[in-house]
This record gives C-alpha cells, sequence and structure tokens, in this order.
C-alpha cells in the first residue's frame, strides 16, 4: 500500500505497479510495524523449532544433503559456507531497475512472515531500497525452483562478503538459518516477470493507436469493432480492443463505410487477435501479484501453531506458463501488425505508391521497413517458443522437475523489445501514408495523437536511411500507451 510517495511493505499488498515504481526509484520503501512484529515472531518460533527436531536447511543441509544433520556448533559457518557455494556469480549483471525490484519483492516476501529469518535482513533490505544501494547480482544459475544464486549473492552483499555496486550499507551478521531463509524464494525471477509484463502491456495499449493510425490510412471499415459484432462473442480482451478502437476511431458518431465491403485480416481481426494479448496480460498480473505476496519459503514456518512445514511452493510453475501464454499471444499480435505494414506500402490498398515512395520511378520509399519489421518478427517468433516443455533431475536426482521461469521471463522481455520494432516501423508507415494523401484523421483524440507523432518524426520524403525514424518511433510507440 502507498501513502504519498512512501510504499508501505506489509508482505500482503505489494502490487505489479509497486514494483515497477520502486525499480524506477520513484517511491520510498517502509515496512509495516505489524509486519516487523510478525517476522520477530516467526523468527522465534523458528529458533525454538530447531532446537526440538529437524528442520531443512537450519538444521541440514540442502538438496541431496538433507539427512545431513548440522551440529549445533557449525551452525553458523554452515549458513555462511550455503551463501558462498550458492553464489556462482556467472553471466550477465542485473540492471539496477531489475535488482531493486527483486529487493523489494524479496522484501515483502519475507514480511509475509514465513521464513523464519532474522529481522535484520528485513531491515537491511529496506535501507538499501531507501537509500538507493544496490548489489551486484549476476544473471545465471537459476531454473525456476528458487534464484539461489542470485540471491545468495545479495545475501553476501547484506552480510558484507561481497562489494555494493553502488551505495553501500552497513553489514549485519549471519545467524543460523538465515542463508537458505533468505535464497528460498524466485524474487530476482519475479522481478523480471514483472517488469516485462509491465513493458508489454504498455506496448499492447499503444497497439490501440497505431492501428487506428493504420485505419485510417488504409480507409478501414468501422463495421469489425462495432459494439453488436463483439457483444454478440464477448471474450473481455476482444470487446476492450474493441471499444478501445471505437474510442480512438469514432469521428463524433460518423461511423465511415470504409473502402472495401472487408478489410485485410490486419484490421478486420485486430480485436479478435489482440483480445487474448490483453487477457493474458491481465492474468499474468494476477499470477505475479500473488508470487510476490507469498510466503513460499521452504520449509514454512508457522508462528501461531508452532508447526514447520516442508513443501514444494518453490515450483513456479503458475507464472512461467502465464508467462509463454503471454509470449505466444504476443507474436499473433506482432504478426497483424506486419500483415498492415505490408498493406500500407501496397498501392492497391493505399492508392498511393508502391512502398509509399516519392520521387523518380524505382524509387525504394519504406521498402526496407518491411525486412526489418519481419527480421525483428522473426526474433519474437523464437522467443515465443514455450520454456515449459523441458525440465532437469539434478542434486542426485532428488530435484527432479524444473519450470525455467527464469528463461521465460528472460523470453518476455526479449519479446518486447522486438515487438517494440515491428510496431514503430508501422507507425513510421502509417504517418507516411497519411501525410502523403494530405488526410489527418478527424477524431479530437486521433488527431492529436498523430499530431504528437508528426512533431517528432520527421517528415522526408525522398530516399534515405530510415535508422533515426524507427528509433524516433520506438521511443514514440512507449508514449502511445498513456493516449
Amino acid at each position: 500500500m502507498s501513502h504519498g510517495d512512501v510504499l508501505i511493505v506489509d508482505g500482503g499488498s505489494l502490487s505489479c505497479a509497486d514494483v515497477v515504481r520502486v525499480a524506477r526509484g520513484d517511491v520510498r520503501v517502509a515496512v509495516s510495524p505489524d509486519a516487523m512484529k510478525a517476522v520477530h515472531q516467526v523468527h522465534e518460533t523458528a529458533c525454538a523449532v530447531s532446537a526440538t527436531r529437524p528442520v531443512y536447511g537450519r538444521t541440514t543441509g540442502v538438496g541431496a544433503n538433507r539427512d545431513a544433520i548440522v551440529g549445533t556448533s557449525d551452525a553458523e559457518t554452515h549458513d555462511l559456507r550455503l551463501l558462498l557455494s550458492h553464489a556462482a556469480g556467472v553471466g550477465a549483471p542485473l540492471d539496477y531497475a531489475v535488482v531493486r525490484a527483486a529487493m523489494v519483492i524479496r522484501l515483502n516476501q519475507l514480511a509475509a512472515a514465513g521464513s523464519g529469518i532474522h529481522p535484520r535482513f528485513v531491515r537491511a533490505l529496506e535501507t538499501a531500497l531507501t537509500t538507493g544501494a544496490v548489489p551486484a547480482v549476476h544473471d545465471s544459475g537459476s531454473i525456476g525452483t528458487g534464484d539461489l544464486s542470485a540471491l545468495a549473492e545479495i545475501g553476501l552483499t547484506l552480510t558484507g562478503h561481497l562489494k555494493w555496486a553502488r551505495g553501500s550499507v552497513r553489514p549485519i551478521i549471519l545467524e543460523p538459518g538465515d542463508a537458505l531463509a533468505f535464497m528460498s524464494s524466485n524474487a530476482v525471477t519475479l522481478a523480471q516477470a514483472v517488469l516485462a509484463r509491465e513493458e508489454l502491456r504498455r506496448l499492447l495499449d499503444a497497439s490501440h493507436a497505431v492501428t487506428a493510425l493504420s485505419y485510417c490510412a488504409l480507409g478501414g471499415s468501422s463495421e469489425a469493432f462495432a459494439e453488436e459484432v463483439h457483444a454478440r462473442r464477448p471474450h473481455p480482451g476482444a470487446v476492450r480492443a474493441a471499444a478501445l478502437m471505437r474510442r480512438l476511431l469514432w469521428h463524433e458518431g460518423d461511423l465511415s463505410p470504409g473502402r472495401r465491403i472487408q478489410d485485410p485480416f490486419g484490421l478486420r481481426a485486430f480485436p479478435q487477435v489482440h483480445g487474448p494479448a490483453l487477457d493474458a496480460v491481465e492474468q499474468l498480473g494476477r499470477v505475479l501479484e500473488i508470487e510476490v505476496n507469498a510466503a513460499a519459503e521452504n520449509p514454512l514456518i508457522d508462528a501461531s501453531t508452532g508447526a514447520v512445514f516442508h513443501h514444494g511452493h518453490f515450483s513456479t510453475a503458475y507464472p512461467a506458463l502465464a508467462l509463454d501464454h503471454l509470449r505466444a499471444a504476443v507474436h499473433h499480435v506482432a504478426e497483424l501488425s506486419a500483415a498492415r505494414l505490408g498493406d500500407l506500402v501496397e498501392p492497391d490498398f493505399t492508392g498511393l505508391s508502391p512502398f509509399l515512395a516519392s520521387g523518380p520511378a524505382g524509387s525504394s520509399g519504406l521498402m526496407i521497413l518491411e525486412y526489418v519489421a519481419h527480421d525483428a518478427l522473426g526474433r519474437l517468433r523464437h522467443s515465443a517458443g514455450p520454456v515449459t516443455l523441458g525440465t532437469s533431475v539434478i542434486s542426485r536426482g532428488v530435484e527432479d522437475h524444473a519450470s525455467f521461469t527464469p528463461h521465460a521471463a528472460r523470453s518476455a522481455a526479449s519479446a518486447a523489445a522486438n515487438y517494440r520494432t515491428v510496431l514503430a516501423c508501422e507507425l513510421v508507415a502509417a504517418v507516411q501514408a497519411l501525410r502523403l494523401a494530405d488526410t489527418p484523421p478527424r477524431g479530437k483524440l486521433l488527431a492529436s495523437v498523430f499530431a504528437d507523432v508528426t512533431a517528432a518524426l520527421p517528415d522526408i520524403r525522398v530516399d534515405h536511411q530510415l535508422g533515426d525514424e524507427i528509433r524516433i518511433a520506438c521511443r514514440i510507440v512507449d508514449r502511445l500507451a498513456d493516449a
């Protein structure tokens, strides 16, 4: 929950939007007093129960070493060994935004009070987020059963065994049971998923404005977006997509008959193809908000009963499958964008010159845009492949399933980057077609969008390098989500 510019972390109300704000440094963070009280209680319970029975990772080793009993005299150094041995430190360094997102997610999960960790870890994360201190974390070694390597690096940084990438906080003491309690999470993967989802959500929203400009350039028919049509098959995403198109295109009640009895699929089937992606991004958001508010540590310590539960909440099948679904849906949407681009450079659809070219016969105009867009679409297709068809058997056969959710999250980020490029190419072509035809959109909302876009995109009609316009259009696309 938020109070002004302060996000109150309570272990139960963190939203995806909150995570994005913290990742960007737009809000300060404070743990609620009730959550801190619960963390203290669970820590005391964990210490008491560990003295009476075996508790995985506290009085035992981990993985296939689960039956190895850790002597009380060795307990503290056992935790340091766990962190050191699990912090592989390989792969690309994670962006600061991803690390901050992971830190606030882990902080909130610990505030949900099921790990039994010492409260000083909660305070240290809170301080780091408040002061802007960021650990150096590497993106490797996670297969969807816990971000052990990345979280071990964060834990070692908090305890003073690794250097901070930016800023610093006073090192804290590592006590028995803290190591696994801190590492037992998928917070880094969830951070990557939340940020990739936000990027895709904004791009999907921006697609309505880009498609509406193409609709105007192509003389589309309003019938495909009619409320009467979508009431007969009311999938939520499709209904929303059609309503947003009506909002952009309906000219104060003037329903355009269009140039054709039926438009190409890029216009006519837009709500039916775009709708599943809108639904998928919403479903992923619901899944992620359950995950970031979960006390999912294994084992779970219950302060109310003193019970310890060993379980399988480390599995992230839900977000993995939701990410696979979203990427596949986005690929279909991007295919339609590439199809509209093809229509925009075709004289039969626009009545303009081939490739929207100006100048001598044989001028290429925007021909290269199709190559750029289909390159990006091909890359998106590769990233849309399901990761959940694979698994692994590790730790001497004890851990015999993995969801590969980290790969799904990274693929979602890649899909967003390539989808942005496809949309940018369509936007450049739609604007060029409207300029050549000298037919700006009539509706107030879309006319305002067109004015903003044309103010940013240069009007160069002779053959020239298009890279700058594509890059400008990529930036514009990010802004169109707010249209």
